[in-house]
């Protein structure tokens, strides 16, 4: 491990000499890899360039960095891998609380709780990370792979997220955010943007999760999400069974769901390939059908009701064959028998009762796709296909930029 300064580019050795370090040689610097990285988080210095080098690294308790413009670069994402598998202390594997930070190059596996978290910094970079649990799907597994929460500026490129109990890739009351070019696979949610503020998600690849991408605003919370734009995502097969622990947010996500949005205004979701996904290729719903409905707290600003929902430019297939819930399934059967499919998008139909007729809820721009109003807040009375209200158009959002 070396440590370097960004201001000199001189370099300065750690405690750890790697030659004694692997070689086994006796010396003053044959202190256990996980506290030499462990001192050089504690004491550094801005500007400082932490390197880690190819090599799988035991850990039995949390990483923790506070210092502003630190840099944590590895070899490689399959060549430097720092294992938690004997984790006994500490709520995650690394756990930040800085600004300008950068992390890049390696693996976090089998943390207790969430592999890398962000926590109210701004100016962040998550690049080349792979976050994994390596026993596959499990209830006991940490809830979050990659998680920024209340940054700004916050750039996540070409990461990989597997087998997080909730989130592989979540960032949550955030601002300013690119999600762009990760692979998540085999989560419950693949990549979640919750209660954030401007977000691009962009060419992600969300396979094999139970929900693929998840627009999300929850109730408690101060912060009001809105201005998401999802684009150019491959979204399929997100068919695996749910296995969220009981009562969080996402055990309520039906698997077989591509992108998902809830409670969440001025959302574009245009040029992805969306495919195979159980339950729809786009499920659309408010608060009023989320398993978390009644239970918690709602803030001043809250709005249960999801609007200005823009689709367009996409391409389906399949999809809606065996919905994750069995109330959904009821639904099928009724309306479209044993053979038939959901439509590719769903909407439990519920709307904010004191909107004139201008508000447009979902405005779909997309040949040979339609709509299924479930009617959930009349029993599923009126269920049925009706895309006059839907054909519509919606100004479109501007992109993000990063400023610095």
């Amino acid at each position: 491990m070396k440590r370097n300064r960004r201001n000199n580019g001189a370099m300065m050795a750690l405690a750890l000499g790697f030659s004694s370090l692997f070689a086994g040689c006796s010396s003053k610097t044959d202190e256990p890899f996980e506290n030499q990285l462990r001192k050089s988080l504690e004491t550094a210095q801005p500007g400082d360039i932490i390197e880690i080098p190819a090599g799988q690294f035991s850990f039995d308790r949390s990483l923790v960095l506070s210092t502003d413009n630190v840099t944590i670069k590895g070899a490689g994402m399959e060549e430097t891998i720092l294992s938690f598998k004997n984790q006994v202390a500490g709520a995650e594997g690394i756990s930040v609380s800085a600004s300008d930070f950068t992390i890049e190059n390696l693996a976090i596996e089998d943390t207790i709780g969430d592999a890398l978290k962000i926590n109210e910094g701004n100016n962040i970079i998550v690049r080349g990370v792979r976050t994994e649990w390596t026993n596959g799907p499990d209830v006991n597994n940490g809830a979050y792979g990659i998680y920024p929460v209340q940054t700004t500026n916050t750039l996540l490129e070409g990461n990989v997220a597997i087998a997080a109990s909730d989130a592989g890739i979540y960032v949550g009351q955030s601002r300013n955010v690119i999600v762009r070019n990760n692979t998540a696979e085999y989560n419950v949610a693949g990549i979640e943007i919750e209660n954030t503020i401007g977000a691009d998600v962009y060419g992600n690849k969300a396979i094999n999760n139970t929900g693929g991408i998840l627009v999300f605003n929850m109730p408690s919370i101060p912060q009001r999400g809105h201005s998401t734009r999802v684009y150019d995502n491959d979204v399929n097969q997100n068919n695996t069974e749910n296995f969220a622990a009981p009562g969080t947010a996402v055990s309520g996500v039906p698997s077989g769901s591509g992108i998902m949005v809830n409670s969440n205004d001025q959302v574009e979701i245009f040029s992805n390939r969306i495919a195979d996904n159980n339950t729809a290729n786009i499920v659309i719903s408010s608060y009023f059908s989320a398993n978390f409905a009644g239970q918690r707290e709602l803030a001043d600003e809250f709005d249960p009701y999801p609007e200005a929902i823009y689709i367009y430019e996409n391409q389906f297939q399949g999809g809606g064959t065996d919905p994750g819930f069995e109330y959904l399934q009821e639904i099928k059967q009724a309306l479209y028998g044993d053979d038939g499919a959901f439509p590719d998008v769903i909407w439990d139909g519920i709307i904010n009762p004191n909107n004139d007729e201008n508000v447009k809820t979902i405005c779909i721009m997309e040949e040979g796709a339609e709509l299924l109003n479930i009617d959930a807040g009349n029993e599923f009375k009126n269920a049925g296909v009706n895309m006059s209200s839907h054909r519509c158009e919606l100004p479109k959002l501007e992109a993000i930029s990063l400023s610095s």
